[in-house]
């Protein structure tokens, strides 16, 4: 077998996600032969001289070979993220929008099936075809068809005439779409830019570029090129300026009334090419803003973006400002780029980086008497050591903090770097990590300083791990809390995790998203009146939230309600809620106990994670009392055999019990961009295969109920995937949903309690009195068109 063999890779893009050359540990993927036979498992190896593949099956206990002519195709699971290389020697004269990156394809089996979807390039070899499937964003899956497989296929151009005459397609439906096409053809640089919202200095350094391609034109010639105004009206505002040169063209064509500030917009990014940049999420550089005067700033409305050896790059209303223009070129020695952004934009950034009129914005006010070079001032300003109560560091915490909480992260990570490494911001969103910012490495000390202050915490103190809060507010936005937590690291050096808890509500059982049949199963357990209810799951699955709405669905004036949490993020009317304060020995165990000479109906405990806290709860329970808590498992089954591991009574534990609701948040598809399609037989054997896995369910008969229960009126069954907006950042997915399983202690389960049963046993059981196991939930939710197996799969 060749080990030594490489998938390829379409022309003129790279792998940004490293792909293996040999399958030495295998890669997952889905086999398909002629036959129909689907057998998913591992790709070992890939010998296309020998025309054979050595392939590992799930759940068998050897490799097995099998000849390329009996597969009908290959598909490795794992997304590749692919980057589009730049075309060797394109000069002036090269078209400045790139080629379609997808192309449709299709391709017709032999077997009389067809494949059709959109590429992003592919490969043909003498042995078969390589396909990169879309995903989301550049993500792709690779796919491989034999040659002997293949009919026919089409890739790209005359893709039109074959979908109609395959009646795929109706002519009609051919003529809208070269219609789309030509309007797209004929968009503009700007309107294409202003559409793109340029964030990153990347993209502005990109489209800055393209702009230097364009032939040089003037905004009066483009004014009349679009037929905005006569020559006669030109000349008659060129005489006018003649006369005033401090006014710029398009002042005073508005102030003639012959055209407005959002049509002189328009005509700068379509004719002139000029960049338009959205402020609010771009990352500046904190370096340039303390080097940069605000009075200039100020005066000429325009906000420094970043810079270079040669050249600074500024965001201004009117990039045609020659007055605003020079002077910044003579204050940095250095030659000036304009871009375009909103009087919005920019009046809210200067704001918040510069503060208002009159106050001292930054160090630069200071240096600015002594007329210091701007080269020297920024690089000594690059190895300067920085102040917490810098106003410069002080606007950028808070922009840290602002831009998480708009964006909708839970959690902002300030990661230190050592030597002379930039520290790197993160944010969590929808349980994802993402990159947000990388700060100067003078920063670095003064960042985490004034964390620290902000939460009341001892800036001296960096051998040990420092707990906080912030009470961050300001102006236009509620008021924000922040639990901190410092981390010593190496070096000497520390991080800080933030997680932002921003107003939290106790929400309802219904709104939870669980199923019919699950969620009166729920309400019927919250209605007894004693017993023990456990919500597991990792950090950050949303058990409390799920305690909340067991409360809230029971807090009625009728009944005592106790809680005990660390800390008490979420608050009900009507409920009595206690603090742990581990430092005065106020635990979970000892607030339990004075809890029993409290008069409670209902206990909720925050989290049952030792042995004393979990005996506590059985006896609470038993003497009369509902009890609600949490612990860190996996799943429900799980948690059962957690505490009976605790040392709890067996018997006892079995007559508390009242059931386990095990829960995780997995990403929610972005409902203004996921695409549908019409489910493949390999997409339902492979659902209805997970669906069953280590269950005696029979996948026929599992998607015979699929069939009857999601089949459309054209006979298909509807599946969606992530395709990714401007909504949802390009990801494909906008918030998260939660996916649940209850285990009910029944008579059958009190056995296997008593019995100590093993997890599988219990899970066994549990499943054969009709639990549904987490992934069979999330598969559920698959249909209902809520997430992808994408989400489902990592469960």
């Amino acid at each position: 077998m060749n080990a030594n063999f490489e998938w390829p890779l379409p022309a003129h893009f790279a792998a940004v996600t490293k792909t293996s050359a040999a399958f030495a540990h295998g890669e997952p993927g889905v086999l398909i032969m002629k036959d129909g036979h689907r057998q998913t498992g591992d790709l070992i190896r890939f010998d296309p001289d020998a025309a054979m593949l050595e392939f590992h099956p799930e759940r068998a206990t050897s490799n097995v070979n099998i000849s390329i002519s009996g597969v009908r195709s290959l598909r490795l699971t794992n997304l590749v993220e692919l980057k589009r290389l730049a075309l060797p020697g394109a000069g002036a004269e090269a078209d400045i929008f790139p080629a379609p990156i997808k192309q449709k394809c299709i391709v017709q089996f032999k077997d009389g099936e067809s494949l059709v979807s959109e590429t992003i390039g592919f490969v043909l070899q003498p042995f078969g075809l390589f396909l990169f499937i879309s995903s989301y964003g550049n993500y792709v899956v690779r796919w491989f068809i034999p040659t002997e497989s293949i009919t026919s296929y089409q890739i790209g151009d005359h893709l039109g005439k074959l979908l109609v005459d395959e009646k795929i397609l109706t002519p009609e439906n051919i003529s809208d779409g070269l219609e789309i096409q030509e309007k797209l053809r004929a968009q503009k640089l700007g309107e294409y830019l202003l559409q793109q919202k340029i964030l990153t200095r990347q993209q502005v350094e990109t489209a800055l570029e393209n702009q230097q391609r364009l032939p040089p034109i003037r905004l009066g010639d483009a004014l009349i090129k679009e037929k905005i105004i006569t020559e006669q009206q030109l000349a008659h505002a060129l005489m006018m300026q003649g006369r005033d040169r401090k006014k710029q063209l398009g002042e005073i064509l508005v102030g003639m009334e012959l055209v407005d500030k959002t049509t002189i917009k328009r005509v700068l990014a379509q004719k002139l090419g000029i960049p338009f940049v959205t402020l609010s999420k771009f990352q500046f550089d904190p370096n340039l803003i303390k080097a940069i005067s605000a009075d200039l700033v100020r005066k000429y409305m325009m906000m420094p973006l970043y810079r270079t050896d040669t050249r600074v790059v500024v965001a201004m209303e009117n990039p045609l400002n020659a007055e605003a223009l020079k002077d910044m070129a003579f204050w940095t020695r250095l030659r000036v780029d304009p871009v375009m952004a909103s009087a919005e934009d920019l009046e809210g950034t200067i704001k918040q980086f510069y503060g208002l009129q009159g106050e001292r914005a930054n160090i630069a006010e200071l240096v600015s008497a002594l007329d210091a070079d701007y080269v020297s001032t920024t690089d000594s300003a690059a190895n300067e050591a920085v102040t917490e109560s810098d106003n410069t560091l002080v606007r950028l915490v808070n922009k840290i903090i602002v831009d998480a909480h708009t964006s909708g992260a839970s959690d902002i990570h300030i990661e230190s770097m050592k030597e002379n490494r930039p520290t790197r911001v993160r944010f969590r969103k929808d349980g994802i990590m993402s990159f947000y910012s990388d700060i100067p490495a003078n920063f670095r000390n003064a960042l985490i300083s004034r964390i620290k202050i902000m939460a009341r915490l001892d800036i001296s103190e960096k051998r040990h791990s420092q707990d906080g809060k912030i009470n961050f507010e300001q102006a236009g936005l509620a008021k924000i809390e922040l639990r901190i937590v410092t981390m010593p690291t190496t070096d000497g050096l520390e991080d800080i995790v933030m997680r932002i808890l921003a107003v939290p509500k106790a929400v309802s059982l219904e709104s939870l998203g669980v199923s019919p049949e699950l969620l009166e199963s729920l309400q019927r357990l919250a209605l007894k009146p004693h017993g023990l209810l456990f919500v597991c799951g990792p950090t950050g699955s949303g058990k409390t939230t799920t305690l909340h709405a067991l409360l809230g669905y029971i807090n009625t004036p009728e009944r005592k309600i106790w809680t005990v949490e660390d800390p008490v993020e979420i608050t009900q009317d009507g409920l009595r809620q206690v603090q742990v304060q581990s430092r005065i020995e106020w635990t979970f165990a000892s607030i339990l106990r004075s809890f029993m000479r409290a008069d409670p109906d209902v206990i909720m405990v925050g989290e049952t994670r030792d042995q004393e806290t979990a005996k506590t709860v059985i006896e609470a329970s038993l003497t009369g009392h509902l009890v609600f808590s949490t612990m860190h498992t996996n799943s429900a089954v799980e948690t059962v055999v957690r505490l009976l591991d605790l040392g709890l009574d067996p018997f006892n534990f079995a007559d508390a019990l009242l059931g386990v609701v095990g829960q995780r948040l997995v990403r929610r598809l972005c409902t203004a961009c996921r695409k549908s399609s019409a489910a493949t037989d390999e997409e339902l054997d492979m659902l209805a295969h997970e669906f069953c896995f280590e269950t005696d369910l029979d996948p026929a008969a599992i998607l015979r109920q699929w069939k009857s229960a999601h089949t459309d009126a054209e006979g298909r069954i509807t599946l969606y995937h992530a395709e990714g907006c401007m909504q949802c950042n390009g990801t494909g997915y906008k918030g998260r949903l939660g996916v649940y399983e209850l285990l009910t202690n029944s008579a059958r389960m009190k056995k296997q309690i008593h019995a100590k049963a093993t997890v599988a046993d219990m899970a066994s059981a549990a499943i054969a009195e009709g639990m549904r196991t987490l992934r069979q939930d999330g598969i559920e939710k698959i249909f209902q068109g809520h997430t992808d197996w994408a989400q489902i799969k990592m469960i």
